[in-house]
């Protein structure tokens, strides 16, 4: 069928183009192949033949189950990147897309913590008797400090860390690198995991050899954040880390390492940060992206002076 051959070549070019995620791969096949199936079962057999109305009339048949308006507009948007791909490939002219309107999303704060709750969750980790919570102590710490997504987290490599000039080389959306600075709790951190996991046992591979060594596996020495078999720290295993010690400390709601991240910049505007150095520390395209968190603080300042102010 030429709709899913189509969804497939341009998947193939999505591929090899630089700084496109994995996550975003995945989204883009699920929802073109399940656009292409929908149609083709429609009777439309070519891109070229799909009108506005075709796209209409999927979307109104797929929104029966109440899909959010995130996914609606992801729908959308991959519908639309796989039209300009067949612009640039064949000279086709003309979006169907392009006619439909990408459903309002409703603007949700972020969860945040506190300052004191930040503190509980980190001081919830133990003085380190393993490599282990020595490495939760080191992950939560550089999370928070750096401000850094779970997948720049676990991506960090030896080499992009300067314990001694307190930076993070940092890979983000897109690819795109940025230093993150360090304070000095998680460098201290930082150096006492590595540091014990060069002395624990686990500091070697199933073969003895240290993951520091000249012979050390590639796969192995590079990663910061290594798991029991000495192999990189995937974004769940992160995320099952926060939850745990977030459990241990006592804290209620929802808690994430991007609640983490959410609060380095939360804490950073209340302490009058400017949103445009912020912007930067969180490697945000957009300066509209980081202006949630001048809400949030709004929000914050409103609530103090309601518990404050006499006659408020």
């Amino acid at each position: 069928m030429d709709l899913k051959r189509d969804v497939d070549e341009f998947l193939r070019a999505l591929e090899g183009a630089r700084g496109v995620s994995p996550h975003t791969l995945r989204a883009y096949r699920h929802d073109l192949g399940e656009v292409a199936r929908d149609l083709g079962r429609a009777g439309v057999a070519r891109w070229e033949d799909v009108r506005t109305a075709d796209l209409r009339d999927h979307l109104l048949r797929w929104q029966e189950g109440k899909p959010s308006p995130a996914t609606v507009a992801r729908r959308l948007a991959s519908v639309r990147s796989l039209y300009r791909h067949l612009a640039l490939q064949r000279g086709f002219e003309g979006n169907p897309g392009a006619g439909l309107r990408v459903p309002r999303r409703p603007r949700r704060l972020p969860s945040c913590l506190t300052v004191d709750e930040i503190r509980r969750l980190l001081d919830a980790v133990p003085a380190p008797t393993d490599w282990r919570e020595a490495r939760d102590r080191a992950l939560l710490e550089t999370v928070y400090s750096g401000g850094l997504r779970a997948s720049e987290a676990v991506g960090l490599d030896l080499a992009d860390v300067d314990l001694i000039g307190g930076s993070a080389r940092v890979r983000g959306k897109g690819r795109k690198e940025r230093v993150s600075p360090l304070g000095p709790p998680a460098l201290r951190a930082l150096q006492a995991y590595l540091d014990r996991r060069r002395r624990d046992r686990h500091g070697r591979d199933r073969h003895g050899r240290d993951w520091h060594g000249r012979d050390a596996p590639r796969r192995v020495s590079r990663a910061v954040f290594v798991n029991r078999a000495g192999t990189r720290l995937t974004t769940r295993s992160l995320q099952r880390i926060v939850r745990s010690w977030v459990i241990r400390a006592g804290l209620a709601g929802r808690v994430s390492p991007h609640t983490l991240r959410h609060a380095f910049a939360t804490h950073l505007l209340e302490n009058g940060a400017d949103l445009r150095v912020v912007q930067e520390l969180l490697g945000h395209a957009s300066l509209s992206t980081t202006q949630i968190y001048t809400h949030l603080t709004t929000r914050r300042m409103r609530e103090v002076y309601r518990a404050a102010h006499p006659r408020a």
